[in-house]
């Protein structure tokens, strides 16, 4: 037994305790359990890579790499990672890099924190029609937020927001759902910025926006039925036709959806937080995993039930796996989506603009910005600053060179290489 924390349970605000790096990982599990899991289970092409790339992830397979301080010359070789986006311990690189560029786009007005949630009821159609259901609950949710806004009764403005997909519980369970970052105004048709009326406490009315939410997903489910667009799973193939389909959704579907609206932020350096903490986040982290003995792995998951505090819980191992791999994401599926005037290709030009309406800018603090572009502080002298020199693939090809051909050529020797 691999045993990292005391078994206990932790308050909402008291941070998970410091795991050391030898503890026990999903690419550990996915290394160890992994060929008999697939023996007996049919994975689609994605779920394998994903095994694949995750069980090999920092162990050489996808090349290496040398760096070197920039003081005391120390050098240091690493194990390339894979960069798939579901693996726990990768995407430290692609996440940096989209917070800094969230912190550009930053105005000096309030921004809300919207989730909206689809019932597990559709928990089956959502793992047999990953692309469709998620693309719509995307499309149903925005277009929910965009009307609300261009609604002269609430607002009369174009709003601006991102949204964040998470298709999963804390104890890995299929709970598909939208975390929205919504700008508490927008522009106007004459250029001005509005602001809503009860921009201090909340957005919208979160009771009104679940129902045109859930009115917005169930004609669209209907309309890609109708089109033959769903795959209908076991029980439900019963519904196949769209009469049943529809009858099924009156009577199975609950009312009341989950539109969660938070109080704003209580400034831009909020917002920066919590963007850093949830956009490229994963199923489960590596420092969730307490342990793993007599084939069943312990971890920490946030009981929402329970005033959102850490608690402890179990999975058989194989479970465990089979949960993981339900969050696979299709190939080339967007996860991160941007709307109104945040919207790709708008951005730059209406921020400006507003920028020039509201006649202030907002930078992040020092601290921020240090928090959100980590140095990686040279082991040896402590002092120096580690920059990366060279680069090799998978094959020993050389991707990135920064030394002369002679020091590459030494270094390589040394290592072995070619």
């Amino acid at each position: 037994m691999v045993q990292i924390f005391p078994i206990k349970t932790l308050c909402s605000h008291t941070p998970l305790p410091y795991k050391p790096a030898t503890g026990p990982t999903v690419g550990d599990i996915f290394r160890e359990y992994g060929p008999a899991f697939r023996a007996s289970n049919n994975l689609h092409p994605r779920q394998h890579k994903v095994m694949y790339d995750i069980e090999h992830c920092r162990r050489g397979e996808f090349g290496t790499h040398w760096e070197i301080c920039d003081t005391c010359g120390h050098l240091e070789k690493g194990y390339n990672s894979c960069r798939n986006r579901h693996c726990p311990g990768c995407n430290n690189i692609a996440r940096r890099k989209w917070v800094a560029a969230r912190i550009d786009e930053l105005l000096p007005v309030s921004y809300h924190h919207c989730v909206f949630t689809l019932p597990d009821i559709f928990n089956p159609l959502c793992r047999f029609n990953r692309r469709v259901m998620y693309d719509l609950l995307f499309e149903s949710a925005s277009q929910t937020l965009l009307e609300f806004g261009e609604n002269s009764k609430r607002l009369g403005a174009r709003i601006g927001f991102y949204g964040i997909l998470h298709t999963w519980g804390g104890k890995l369970w299929l709970h598909p759902h939208i975390h929205f970052i919504v700008t508490a105004g927008g522009v106007n048709t004459r250029g001005e910025w509005m602001e809503p009326k009860y921009s201090s406490t909340f957005l919208f009315p979160v009771r009104a926006l679940s129902n045109v939410f859930r009115a917005k997903f169930l004609n669209g489910l209907i309309t890609a039925q109708g089109q033959g667009l769903l795959k209908l799973p076991g029980d439900l193939a019963q519904f196949s036709s769209p009469d049943a389909f529809r009858q099924w959704l009156f009577h199975t579907v609950p009312r009341d959806w989950v539109v969660y609206s938070k109080p704003p932020f209580s400034g831009p350096e909020d917002v920066v937080r919590y963007i850093g903490r949830y956009t490229h986040s994963t199923a489960i982290s590596n420092n969730r995993i307490i342990s793993i003995e007599d084939d069943v792995v312990t971890f920490w998951f946030k009981n929402t039930r329970k005033n959102s505090r850490w608690e402890t819980t179990t999975l058989p191992v194989m479970e465990f796996i089979n949960r993981f791999l339900i969050h696979v994401l299709p190939k080339h599926f967007h996860r991160i989506r941007y709307y109104g005037f945040l919207a790709n290709g708008k951005a730059g030009k209406q921020i400006a603009s507003i920028r020039r309406a509201l006649g202030s800018r907002i930078d992040a603090s020092p601290e921020t910005k240090q928090h959100i572009e980590q140095v990686y502080r040279c082991p040896a002298c402590g002092n120096g600053t580690m920059m990366t020199i060279l680069v090799l693939d998978g094959y020993g090809n050389i991707v990135k060179e920064v030394l002369p051909v002679a020091d590459t050529q030494q270094i390589l020797i040394a290592e072995g290489s070619p």
